[in-house]
């Protein structure tokens, strides 16, 4: 497998389906294998990863790392350090504290500014985190993040034994159609993983059973990264933060896009939810201007 910075078959199908081929051409200049100074600062500042991978049975998962400012580095400009490490009951745990690489999506993102930016590549266990040798780095633009601040307070949380299912609980249905944020994983045929945020008015995914979801896809820089991805591979895997509790609630699945309706179903196979796996909390959000109305 090796590197690439540009797009494969998959995401040129999806911008082609989406009307969008020359947007998608004008903005693969931007995609690179490299982490630039800008991008090596930005992720410096950061206190939130999010981290896509494949599990040991092939099963898509997305999980949230955190860390005070400089648990992410750049020693050099195609590696990204990551001093954290998903917790013990974490689908993601055993692959990415193994002695093998295995190949990661990561999205770095800061809330208070609406900024995000995207580093994909091959991931290693180092010491008690990661080191992953980039392969893409693509900043996102700013469109349908809500603004947080981290909170300095105590957590009324504490981190708990992983609950485990395969369909959603009713409390869990309930903070699905409420969230206003989650993060999707996907891989391509090869096992390129990525990660990718989606944003919303509360209510924007919805719950249509214990174990489908559907949301729609608004439109946004035309990379087609995610829908490119599932062109090729419908496995996925979703998380969706609580910001108030630290508890991550982790799905994977698969997804197939709509194209005639811009929207993508979900059919989940198994549910993980992390009590208290986030020991940073949040301000209450303020929406994105760029959201559109729900229906």
């Amino acid at each position: 497998m090796t590197a690439v910075a540009g797009y494969h078959q998959g995401e040129r199908t999806a911008q082609a389906l989406a009307g969008e081929t020359a947007k998608a051409e004008h903005l693969e200049r931007s995609i690179r294998a490299v982490v630039p100074a800008v991008a090596a600062k930005f992720l410096a500042e950061r206190q939130l990863l999010v981290v896509g991978a494949a599990d040991e049975a092939g099963r898509i998962w997305a999980t949230v790392l955190t860390g005070e400012p400089g648990f992410i580095g750049v020693p050099d400009e195609g590696t990204v350090s990551v001093a954290a490490r998903p917790s013990p009951g974490d689908p993601l745990a055993p692959v990415l504290g193994g002695a093998s690489a295995t190949q990661v999506g990561t999205i770095a993102l800061e809330p208070a500014t609406r900024r995000r930016m995207r580093v994909n590549g091959l991931a290693e266990r180092r010491d008690a985190g990661l080191v992953v040798h980039a392969e893409q780095v693509f900043s996102n633009c700013p469109k349908y993040i809500q603004k947080r601040r981290p909170v300095r307070t105590a957590p009324t949380t504490t981190p708990g034994p992983a609950r485990r299912g395969t369909e959603l609980t009713t409390a869990q249905q309930v903070a699905v159609a409420t969230a206003d944020t989650f993060f999707l994983a996907t891989a391509d045929a090869e096992g390129r993983a990525d990660a990718s945020h989606r944003g919303g008015r509360p209510g924007f995914v919805e719950v249509l059973s214990p174990t489908t979801l559907r949301w729609r896809e608004y439109a946004g820089n035309g990379a087609f990264m995610t829908l490119g991805n599932l062109e090729t591979n419908s496995r996925a895997g979703i998380v969706f933060p609580d910001w108030e509790t630290g508890d991550l609630l982790l799905l994977t699945g698969e997804a197939r896009t709509d194209w005639q309706e811009r929207s993508v179903g979900f059919e989940l196979t198994a549910v993980v939810q992390l009590p208290g796996a986030m020991p940073l909390r949040w301000s209450e959000p303020e929406f994105s201007p760029a959201l559109p109305p729900l229906g």
